[in-house]
Order: structure tokens, then C-alpha cells, then sequence
């Protein structure tokens, strides 16, 4: 039966988290989220990390509403309302005005469910993987199948960079209206098979100053930052896409640890300056620092977001004596049976000398856990209707 017949329209989609390696931090125009500079990012497996969304229609509905999570939540949200307001006016665009008879009203109301299968508190780019579900689920719903990244854009900026998977790049753009301001896939997933990336989550507190506020604070007292985006970021982001093109790990490690380092640079010439990374992030850097020198090349590399959460890129062969030598300098407090998660790691025995030469006196419980993870794909349409987050009552 079509969806005009059926009593409920329902549609739903996963998507994943993305980690800038060149970063985003500051928009020109606040209302269309347009940046102030172009960003390259990479896309994580969903198999561990992910946001499910269902987005349903009905003539019954009498309002907007919206789960996260199992906790209803305020639908009213202006940057859930700019994408249901977009995926909309693209469904009445594509219709070329005239109510086609077998798709769906576009003056039902909706119902939405949103659920992460990592803690959302976590700092692990929450935002990113919700909007591009939630775009990804209405555009499915709505029988949309064009460019989504730009409306994905006006729930989070860095969501745009969620609608593809592999390594993408969301261009800055020239136009006021931000029709350029879009994502593009650098490369799939499957051209790096050997990557691998390891989150290492610190103590979980929320961050001292979001995203939002903190990077339009910058915007208007950094002046390290406008440098960044004028001069440093166009000549590194041609510089990144090439690493990537070749495959070439020390290229993309040493550039990925110079751009987290002067993102955050940035951040500390704010005014007043926004201290994301911590004790145990710094910790973390020096250790990877010497673990690379002990090895005489870059084995690993760090970036680190708004937030003190450790993001390390690696190769396959180097992960197990990484994972080690984390599990020795931060050894976990309780859970050391949960302490590494994802995808499997194989044990390795350090040698005495990296011993000598990289490790420091330990820090108890200081890494919460290890997530292991790799390159994945873009949203993903579910068939399986038991997987709706959504009951054929519109509900939870």
C-alpha cells in the first residue's frame, strides 16, 4: 500500500561519528552554520559507534515530538526545526508544489526516536551522528534522495561531514547562502584498510565551555585564529588529502598531532581562554610523543576535539603494543576485564628497553576505557522493522 493509505509512514536509518583531522572551529554566519574554514574528517565504524533514529508520520499525530535516548526532549529545538523545516521544503521542491497523491502528507505531524549506542556524555561527537541520522531518517520518510549534507548542516556543523563515510571533507564554501558550504568524500572507507583508530575516553565530565559558545568567542578575540583559517588550514587540508590519497601514515599522523595541537592553541588564545584538554590529555600526548620517538618514526597519533577524550590513529600492526602501553601508564582502576572495547586486541609483551625509555610513573584509573575502532561507512537505511526505535502507536 502506499503511504498515503497506511495509518503510519515510518522510516529509520543509523548513522556514525566523525573525527576531524583538519578541524572546524568557527562560523562566518551563525544562523546557516557556514565556517570559517574548509575541514577533513574521518568516519567511524558504526558497529561501535552510532546514532538509530526512526522518524514516523501520521494524520493521527496531533504535535512534533521527540525522543533521545528514551527521554522525551524539547522538539521545538531551533536546529531540529531548520532540518525538519529544509527536509520539508526539499519534499515539496521535489514535488514541484502539487500534493502528489501517493506520498506521504507534508502537513502530518512527526514523530522522532533517537538513541546513541555509546554514553552520549562521553564527548564522542554526539551531535554529529544525531543530526545526520535525523536528516538521514526524515529524507528516507520523505521520499528524498538528493544532496544531504547541507541540510545536515544546519543541525550541527560537523553532522555534514556524517552523511558519507571514509574520509570527507566539508568545503568551506564562498556563497552567503551556504549552497556551497557542503560534503564531499575524500575517499571510502575501504582505502585504508589497515587504519585504526583508539578512543581513549578520560573521566567523563561535560565540557567546560560547548562547542557553540566556545568557538564564536574565538572567532571574535583570537586573532591566532583567524590566521589559521586564512592562511594555515587551506595549505594543510591539500596537504592531508594527498597523506590520505598515498596512504602515507607519517604524513597523516604528524599533520593530524599539529592541527589538534593548534586547534587548541587557538582555544587558549581565546579570551577568556577555553582549556579543553586536561592533566591526563597532556599525559597522553607526551606519552605518544615518546612512543614515537622510542620507535624513531610516528607509530601513533593523537587528536583531540573539544574535550579531553584522547582520539589516537594507528596502523593495524601497531595497536596491541600501544594498547599496552596505555593499559601500563593509566592502569584501569576497576574495570579491567571492560578496559579495552570494540574490536579485538591481541596481547603484546613490551620490551624492557621501550619500558626504559617510554613509560613514567602510572596514573590509577585516569583512562576510563579504550575504544577500538576503524574507518566506516556513511548513514545506513534499516530494513528490519523489530529495529525501529518507534511502535506502531507512534511511541516509544
Amino acid at each position: 500500500a502506499m503511504a498515503a493509505e497506511r495509518a503510519l509512514a515510518m522510516a529509520t536509518c543509523t548513522a556514525p561519528v566523525n573525527i576531524a583531522v583538519i578541524k572546524y572551529w568557527g562560523k562566518r554566519d551563525t544562523d546557516l552554520i557556514l565556517p570559517i574554514n574548509s575541514s577533513l574528517s574521518v568516519t567511524l565504524h558504526q558497529d561501535q559507534l552510532k546514532t538509530t533514529t526512526t522518524a514516523a508520520a501520521s494524520r493521527d499525530f496531533t504535535e512534533d515530538r521527540l525522543w533521545l535516548n528514551g527521554k522525551e526532549a524539547d522538539v521545538g529545538h531551533p536546529r531540529v526545526q531548520a532540518c525538519l523545516r529544509e527536509v520539508r521544503r526539499l519534499a515539496r521542491k521535489r514535488r514541484g508544489g502539487g500534493e502528489d497523491a501517493a506520498a506521504l502528507s507534508l502537513s502530518y505531524k512527526i514523530h522522532i526516536a533517537s538513541e546513541n549506542n555509546f554514553p552520549t556524555a562521553a564527548g564522542l561527537a554526539s551531535s554529529a551522528a544525531g543530526y545526520a541520522c535525523l536528516v538521514s531518517a526524515l529524507a528516507r520518510l520523505y521520499g528524498l534522495e538528493e544532496e544531504l549534507s547541507e541540510v545536515a548542516r544546519r543541525g550541527s556543523g560537523s553532522a555534514c561531514r556524517s552523511m558519507f563515510g571514509g574520509f570527507v571533507q566539508w568545503q568551506r564554501g564562498e556563497r552567503p547562502d551556504g549552497s556551497d558550504s557542503l560534503a564531499l568524500q575524500v575517499a571510502p572507507e575501504t582505502h585504508w584498510p589497515e587504519l585504526r583508530v583508539l578512543v581513549l575516553v578520560v573521566s567523563g565530565e561535560k565540557k567546560p565551555v560547548g562547542s557553540t559558545a566556545g568557538m564564536q568567542t574565538s572567532v571574535e578575540t583570537s586573532p591566532l585564529l583567524k590566521h589559521r583559517a586564512e592562511v594555515v588550514v587551506p595549505e594543510r587540508l591539500a596537504q592531508m588529502m594527498q597523506h590520505i590519497r598515498d596512504r602515507d601514515f607519517e604524513g597523516f599522523g604528524q599533520l593530524a598531532m599539529r592541527d589538534s595541537n593548534q586547534f587548541h592553541a587557538t582555544c587558549l588564545d581565546t579570551f577568556p581562554p577555553i582549556f579543553y584538554l586536561t592533566d591526563v590529555s597532556r599525559r597522553i600526548i607526551a606519552l605518544a610523543h615518546r612512543y614515537n620517538a622510542h620507535h624513531g618514526h610516528t607509530k601513533v597519533a593523537y587528536t583531540f576535539d573539544a574535550g579531553p577524550n584522547a582520539v589516537i590513529f594507528a596502523l593495524a600492526d601497531a595497536v596491541a603494543e600501544f594498547v599496552e602501553v596505555v593499559r601500563r601508564s593509566f592502569p584501569p582502576a576497576t574495570n579491567g576485564d571492560q578496559f579495552v572495547r570494540g574490536l579485538p586486541v591481541g596481547s603484546a609483551a613490551l620490551p624492557p628497553e621501550l619500558e626504559a625509555a617510554v613509560l613514567t610513573e602510572p596514573v590509577l584509573g585516569a583512562v576510563q576505557y579504550i575504544l577500538h575502532t576503524k574507518p566506516g561507512p556513511g548513514p545506513q537505511l534499516v530494513d528490519d522493522p523489530s529495529q525501529h526505535l518507534l511502535g506502531p502507536d507512534g511511541l516509544p
